[in-house]
């Protein structure tokens, strides 16, 4: 079972790891439940998703790609399954900084080699990338990047 903590744990941690960041997108975002949580903590936030019921935040419906407009100062993603990887591309093409907490890989991955190969990514397109662990059950490590740190 989710731990149900776990949009609140990670946005406190984007707020304190990344107190500058303002505008937020929150790549294949389910409900809307992180938004909801980073716009509890003053910063606003764009959810993509495909997902026809949603939570009354700002919600794009749609999937998200490297062309979207970069109007965001981080991209982020929870359990953003086959997303996950173009979150990090995305950041590194706009030079914005990323958080994602991984969960399945887009290859058929094991989860060990799946975050090894995550961060790989994210240094290989000139990011300084750290772990952090979230204090919850389940998929908690998350992986961080950005430009010149």
């Amino acid at each position: 079972m989710a731990d149900k903590r776990r949009f609140d744990l990670f946005a406190e941690l984007l707020v304190t790891r990344f107190p500058e960041v303002k505008r937020v997108f929150d790549v294949a975002g389910g409900m809307g439940k992180l938004n909801e949580a980073l716009v509890a903590r003053g910063r606003s936030c764009l959810t993509f998703d495909r997902r026809h019921k949603h939570l009354p935040v700002e919600y794009a419906e749609r999937d998200f790609t490297l062309d979207e407009p970069c109007t965001a100062d981080a991209v982020v993603g929870m359990h953003a399954d086959g997303a996950t990887r173009v979150i990090i591309e995305y950041a590194a093409k706009h030079g914005l900084p990323f958080a994602v907490v991984p969960c399945c890989s887009d290859n058929s991955m094991p989860y060990k080699p799946w975050m090894r190969h995550l961060a790989e990514l994210g240094t290989s397109l000139g990011m300084t990338v750290d772990e952090v662990t979230l204090p919850m059950e389940g998929r908690a490590r998350v992986i961080i990047g950005q430009r010149g740190v």
